[in-house]
């Protein structure tokens, strides 16, 4: 398959991807200032991902055969696979806890313990301990963001904002763990050590996250929660498991696996009319609730591959890599080069829809950029994964956007628009770029 891979750049390769947002976003807006209800899901994501697809196709310089090989490939990759996989586990618990009671029982507990100006920190604390224990964003969603939903209700806090939150402390661990792949795949391409990249992403996540518990205090003043409710400890059981299991660092299949083998376990023991056979069409129902990001996954992960098999994603490293030499040789320093690097990283990003794979794909020449710039390998692993992480959090496209939206029932531009932890850590990142540097320089 090697054969198929395009040598030199081609830009037009990446028309595809904008052909992509032009429907999905364009329609949303379009329908949005008519004043249509769920203005971003008249047009499906995945519909409109078959039109860029088609494009994609048309731009190949392959046969046909060859080229829907090529996007197969693409769409069967293994981190594609395993994302849709956590994607139907996580449907699939958040199903089955909600018909057995679980979740009201964990929101009643919540609600009765945390005071209501602290609800939106503390979903984003929590979320940030389990992410850097877990070493993944998105088991970190699967199994804080249905408790997030039903706090939301039960406190009336904005769905949209709540499901910030959630995903603003996932992100934080994704990018900060030492267990992450994003962590590894960037300290591995640079050839630095996991210590020594950990501590150049604390000083920007730390700051970062500190601003964004400002934020969100900020935004829950004058929250009033509702009465809690009679809990039943047992059915609370189940997330305080998988919580516990997530934060040990338990592998997130087995994490969602046995959250539903519990929660069915509590129905059966509290539920009189929880039977097996209910347990089992809770779990599908939960399955089919995740059927359009699982879809649009696959469509992406297949266009991601067909772009860069195009040369679409060279086309970006060339252009990166050619402004940074223009830039750098008449400014001199290595913070041009850093911000290469990021910059790179974040639009390749755009184009896999996936931290790690972009990490991966732009690994060497962001290490060929460190060498010739004078930047410590330290500082360029760090400013992959930090810039990988931002941009995934952004994407209405990325998994993690598209699995808390689904689990929230909202649109992926509305949860975007509130991931304010990758906003701040974006202006963290570019001040530990530039202002560090420009003081050391006029000393």
């Amino acid at each position: 398959m090697n054969r198929n891979i395009s040598t030199q750049p081609h830009l037009s390769a990446l028309l595809p991807l904008g052909l992509f947002l032009a429907i999905f976003v364009g329609s949303g807006l379009y329908f949005q200032s008519q004043g249509t209800s769920f203005a971003f899901y008249q047009v499906a994501a995945p519909v409109a991902a078959l039109p860029a697809i088609i494009l994609s196709i048309l731009l190949s310089r392959q046969n046909l055969t060859e080229t829907v090989e090529r996007f197969l490939t693409g769409a069967g990759h293994s981190n594609i696979m395993a994302m849709c996989m956590i994607y139907l586990l996580a449907g699939g618990f958040s199903a089955v806890a909600k018909a057995t009671g679980g979740v009201d029982s964990v929101v009643a507990v919540a609600i009765s313990i945390i005071p209501a100006s602290f609800l939106l920190p503390g979903l984003f604390v929590v979320g940030a301990l389990i992410s850097t224990a877990m070493g993944t964003s998105m088991g970190t969603i699967a199994a804080l963001a249905p408790i997030a939903v039903g706090v939301a209700g039960e406190a009336g806090l904005p769905m949209a904002l709540t499901a910030g939150a959630v995903t603003s402390g996932a992100m934080f661990g994704d990018n900060l763990s030492i267990i992450s792949d994003t962590t590894i795949a960037a300290t591995r391409t640079q050839g630095c050590e996991m210590k020594d990249k950990f501590r150049v992403n604390v000083a920007v996540a730390v700051p970062a996250a500190i601003l964004t518990i400002v934020v969100l205090l900020f935004q829950a003043k004058g929250t009033s929660v509702a009465e809690a409710k009679d809990a039943s400890m047992l059915l609370a059981l189940p997330y305080a498991a998988i919580l516990i299991m997530a934060v040990s660092g338990l592998n997130v299949f087995a994490v969602l696996l046995s959250g539903i083998v519990l929660a069915g376990i509590a129905g059966f023991i509290v539920t009189p009319d929880f039977t097996i056979l209910t347990l089992a069409k809770e779990t599908y129902t939960g399955f089919t609730g995740m059927q359009e990001i699982f879809i649009l996954s696959i469509f992406i992960g297949g266009l991601g591959e067909l772009m860069k098999a195009q040369g679409g994603l060279l086309a970006l490293e060339r252009l990166v890599s050619n402004g940074i030499r223009r830039v750098a040789s008449s400014k001199g320093g290595t913070a041009i080069a850093e911000a290469g690097i990021g910059a790179l990283v974040f639009l390749t990003n755009l184009c896999t829809a996936n931290n790690t794979v972009s990490i991966l794909v732009t690994g060497g020449v962001a290490k060929n950029i460190a060498e010739a710039n004078g930047v410590e390998p330290k500082r360029a692993a760090g400013t992959l994964d930090i810039f990988a992480c931002i941009c995934q959090g952004l994407i209405p496209w990325g998994a993690q956007i598209l699995l808390v939206a689904s689990i929230f029932k909202i649109s992926p531009l509305a949860v975007v628009s509130n991931v304010h932890y990758c906003m701040v850590l974006f202006v963290c990142a570019v001040v530990g770029l530039f202002v560090p540097r420009q003081k050391v320089k006029h000393i």
